[in-house]
Order: C-alpha cells, then structure tokens, then sequence
C-alpha cells in the first residue's frame, strides 16, 4: 500500500513500500529518496512527539547509488532464514542477489549449491540464526562451506540476530559458554569476517578469531523516534536491568541526553524475572525501555507494570530483536505499552503481530555497512 502525498516528501518518483495489515505496521525506507512522516499510533492516538538534536545519517531515508561493485565481484547471498531482508539490503546496493540453491532432504540435512561463480569475489552471506536456532545456524555453516570451496576471496557472514549470544559466560558450575562454541563454528566453517547487529554482550566479539563489525541498530530506531516531537523535559530512557545501563546511557545521549532511570532486576532462573526497585524518578514522564532483544518479555512487561506504578505517563518498548517466544505476544498486547517498536533482524510470523507493534527495517543500515567494509571504509563513523 503506497503512503499519501500528504504524508510523505519526495525527491524520487520510485514507490516506496509501506504495509499495513493484520494490525501491525512496518516502515521500510528503501531505495528512493522518500521519508515518510508518522502522525499517528496504531491504536489511533496521536503519537507522542520527540525531540531530535541531530539529524540522522542520508543513507536512513535514501539508496546508495554513488557506488558500484567492480567487475562485479561483490556478492551478497540469502539464506531462507529472513529472505525479505536480504532482499530489502539488494535493493538499497543497486544489487541483485546471487543465486543460490537451498533445500532439505527427506531426512532434514541441509544442501547448499551456489548457482553463479564467486571465484575471487567478496561474499557476503545473510543469515540470522533465529528461531528455529539451530537449524538456520546449520545452514549459514552449509553456505560458508560451500563459498569456501568455490574459492571465494573473502566470505563475511552478515548475521543480523547472533542466536546463542546470552551463554557468554559462566554464572553457575558445570555451563557451556556457547556464543564461544558457536563463534569457533562459523571461523572453521571457512568465514573471514563476520558482521553482527547489537550483540547481547560486547565481549562477545572476543569469542571471534576474526574481525567482527558490530552494527548497532540505535540510529534505524532514532530515526523512528525523531518523527514525534516531544520535550526532553517529559522523556525519560529506561534500562530494564542493570546490564542494560550502558546501552539505555548512550541511548538517552542522543535523545537530547534524557534522564536515565533502572529497573533493578533479580533472576531466579532462565526466563524468570522478579522486579525489585526502581532507580530514577519516572512519575508524570514517558517511558522509553530500551533492551537489546525481547524474548518471552518477562523482564520488560514487569518493568513497564513497575513503571506504570511509579506514575509514568506512557511506557514505549524499544529493541533490536524480537524473538517473541511465548507468552511475549500476550505480555506485550496487555495494554501495559503505547508501542512496542523493534526491528526485522529476526522475521516475524502472522501469530507474532499485534496492534501496538511497529517494525522498522534495517536493511538500508546493514546496506550501508556492506558498502564500507567492502570498500575498505570506517563503519563506526556511522553511529558517531
């Protein structure tokens, strides 16, 4: 469904897709120089305006069209894993996606058959390993083989959801440290770099014996954000747990430094979450909660009832990945939210939507990271 004139400005006479169905909106700014302007919630209140000190990066509104591959030896592939994003990033590069073959046999393993050559190219490979986990973690490992034994000159496994990311450590006896697992997984399959979008924990970037870009996805949701007008003065950033802090602090930074406030958080087991207290004053503001993924969002349906009680106005929830395992969906549609806003790093299914929930695409930003590291550019001057 195409935006109005009215809502949206043009420099382009390219369409610019923009769905709204099933009571769920998602907002791709893709090749074609439009913005559209957001004035409204999904549940039909005005949205809530914020205030923006800077302007966000052209290429959040705009395609790449300054740059083309030489000789044509950049390549990006697909897995099936989120096949719409992979699109979404090919049409942002003015590319076409490689062609590939992938399909199961009747047992369930994996097959992976390149279909054009990739002999001294630069590959990129995009595939999050989201749910089902292992079975898109097993295929990404299938498709670096195959580029590897196709003699491709570097091969960069673009994974938008790094899935087995929160085993970074051990907290009690007798655990595995599976991000590291994983990470030696994807080296000795035959990667050379690896790009990843806001890891759970940084450290997580050691696990690599490789170079791993880490994209953070903060300027894809402040550019949402942007679109509303409200004053710093009834803004407040929220950290659903102590974790987070670093996170909500750089987050709040570029929204006009807002005021940061914590839900201290004590966990009695894998998705169990008790809230405790709250550190900062929320009474009469709106709530920004800030986190890196939901999952079965205990942590943040709790900490938005703790904030409702503490007398904040609204509560928006804001993260990178949407997992939604159950019961999210029914903790997220409560009513607790005024919008749940995440990303399509992870691709959502029909079950997965409700009226509150707004996906923003970051295709044009993995786009835009591709471009850079292919052209042997700084990536981190995007998020300065």
């Amino acid at each position: 469904m195409l935006p109005s004139p009215s809502s949206c400005s043009t420099s382009s006479s390219s369409p610019l897709f923009h769905r709204r169905s099933s009571g769920r909106r998602f907002i791709f700014r893709i090749p074609n120089n439009i913005r559209c302007e957001v004035s409204k919630s999904l549940n039909g209140k005005v949205s809530i305006p914020i205030t923006s000190d800077g302007m966000m990066p052209g290429f959040m509104q705009a395609a790449r069209l300054n740059h083309t591959p030489v000789n044509g030896k950049l390549k990006v592939f697909s897995g099936t894993a989120n096949s719409e994003l992979s699109q979404e990033i090919a049409r942002y590069m003015g590319l076409d996606l490689g062609m590939i073959d992938i399909k199961r046999f009747a047992d369930g393993e994996i097959y992976v058959q390149l279909q054009e050559s990739v002999r001294g190219c630069d590959v990129y490979l995009v595939q999050p390993t989201s749910p089902p986990a292992n079975e898109n973690l097993t295929e990404l490992l299938v498709m670096i083989d195959a580029c590897r034994r196709a003699s491709a000159k570097n091969i960069t496994a673009v994974i938008p959801y790094f899935g087995y990311a929160r085993a970074d450590r051990k907290t009690q006896g007798r655990e595995s440290i599976a991000a590291k697992l994983v990470a030696n997984l994807i080296t000795q399959a035959g990667a050379d770099r690896v790009l990843a979008c806001d890891l759970h924990s940084g450290q997580s970037m050691g696990y690599f014996d490789i170079p791993v870009d880490h994209v953070y996805c903060q300027p894809v949701i402040l550019d949402y954000l942007a679109s509303k007008r409200i004053s710093s003065n009834d803004l407040v950033v929220v950290s659903p747990d102590v974790g987070g802090v670093a996170r909500a602090r750089a987050f709040a930074k570029k929204l006009s430094d807002a005021p940061l406030a914590i839900v201290d958080k004590r966990r009695h087991g894998h998705n169990v979450a008790e809230v405790m207290n709250l550190i900062g004053d929320v009474k009469g503001k709106v709530a920004v909660m800030l986190d890196d993924m939901i999952d079965t969002a205990g942590t943040i349906s709790k900490g938005a009832a703790l904030l409702h009680e503490e007398g904040a106005r609204e509560v928006y929830a804001c993260c990178t990945h949407g997992v939604f395992s159950p019961p999210a969906i029914e903790r997220l549609s409560s009513g607790i939210f005024q919008e749940v806003i995440v990303t399509n790093t992870i691709p959502l299914k029909e079950q997965h939507y409700f009226p509150q929930l707004t996906v923003l695409s970051v295709a044009n930003l993995l786009g835009e990271t591709i471009w850079r590291v292919h052209d042997d550019s700084s990536v981190s001057s995007i998020f300065t």
